[in-house]
């Protein structure tokens, strides 16, 4: 458990803020004393972010795998050798071109056992789609890379933790997406996720409603009582721990989140734009029901202010760690259960 971890970093689109939240992360050395950073890019395009904001104490080590990475550096994969022509701030295709470079070489040795988790910088998930690249996200390559049946998008921030049921879709195929089989599949996932990656033994779930007041008996649209409250019914049969559907938007305003582990909401938004404004930059997109594990900042690519010395890198750092606490979880978890304590029944004599 001692052993520090590599951790695979992919820097995203190389016209957005992904180097210099990465560089920022990466400058204070004290870092390095938790984990080994890999990242995938090029030094030359990190060259070009590091003077745009005056960053002068700071370089990578290259290396060509992950075997070869410093204990004590930050480590650099070149993941191609042509110049690349940066605008910062642009939307364009070279930036969707090289973030795909620098994910599927990460992924690839995260799936051969190269790294022990994976931070990805943000995409631009229009400009990234390509030959190799058609989902709506990083989450939904991933779960295709892993080969995972499903997943879990799971925003967290020290104690409130959010998961959606539907993610990257339109707003208008959202009501049909909700189904009593999708919320209960959502809800096993975020049941088990919580007690194997965050340590809590009995976890408390809230589930939000479909609707502008869960639906107000029907008044408002039927979904919550005739798909989510069945839904709920079904998960606490089989030993989860969960209540709803409550009205969303009384949920957070009272606080009311407070008083639970994990809160599954039915839509992004639904989801997102509260946990974004109550993390304050410091939140993180997990995605659980991975057999990896991989988190990334809460927020997007930045164009507006790349290469301006603005970007807050607390997300992104705090990306970083969490992966690294969710791996030890995971282990010693394993190491707990491969090596169990002797049970012995105690005698009924004994004082």
């Amino acid at each position: 458990m001692s052993e520090k971890l590599k951790i695979g970093i992919t820097i995203g689109d190389v016209n957005g803020i992904g180097l210099e939240v990465i560089i920022k992360s990466l400058m204070d050395n004290r870092v390095l004393d938790y984990f080994t950073p890999v990242v995938y890019g090029n030094t030359k395009v990190a060259s070009f972010h590091r003077k745009a904001i005056g960053v002068q104490d700071f370089s990578f080590n290259v290396i060509h795998h992950p075997d070869q990475a410093n204990l004590k550096r930050a480590n650099m994969i070149n993941c191609w050798q042509e110049d690349v022509k940066i605008t910062l701030g642009e939307q364009n295709e070279i930036g969707g071109r090289y973030a795909f470079l620098s994910l599927e070489r990460a992924t690839e040795d995260l799936r051969n056992g190269k790294l022990d988790a994976l931070v990805t910088a943000p995409i631009n998930k229009h400009n990234i789609q390509q030959d190799g690249f058609h989902f709506p996200g990083h989450t939904e390559y991933l779960q295709s890379k892993m080969e995972a049946s499903d997943v879990l998008m799971f925003m967290i921030a020290d104690e409130l933790r959010i998961g959606v049921v539907t993610g990257h879709i339109p707003v208008k195929e959202i009501a049909g997406a909700i189904t009593a089989d999708a919320i209960l599949q959502k809800l096993r996932m975020m049941n088990e996720s919580l007690k194997k990656d965050f340590w809590i033994e009995k976890p408390k779930i809230a589930v939000l409603g479909l609707n502008p007041h869960a639906g107000d008996n029907g008044l408002i649209g039927t979904e919550d009582e005739e798909i989510i409250a069945p839904a709920i019914q079904k998960a606490k049969e089989e030993g989860i721990f969960c209540f709803g559907p409550y009205p969303a938007d009384g949920f957070f305003a009272s606080d009311t989140y407070t008083k639970f582990d994990g809160v599954l909401a039915m839509y992004h938004d639904q989801g997102l734009i509260p946990f974004k404004h109550i993390a304050s930059r410091k939140g993180v997109n997990y995605t659980a029901g991975l057999p990896i594990v991989r988190t990334s900042p809460d927020h997007g690519t930045g164009y507006d202010i790349a290469g301006k010395n603005l970007a807050s890198h607390e997300s992104f750092l705090e990306a970083i760690f969490s992966a690294v606490h969710i791996v030890k979880r995971r282990r010693e978890q394993e190491e707990l259960a491969a090596n169990p304590l002797p049970f012995r029944r105690l005698s009924k004599d004994r004082d």
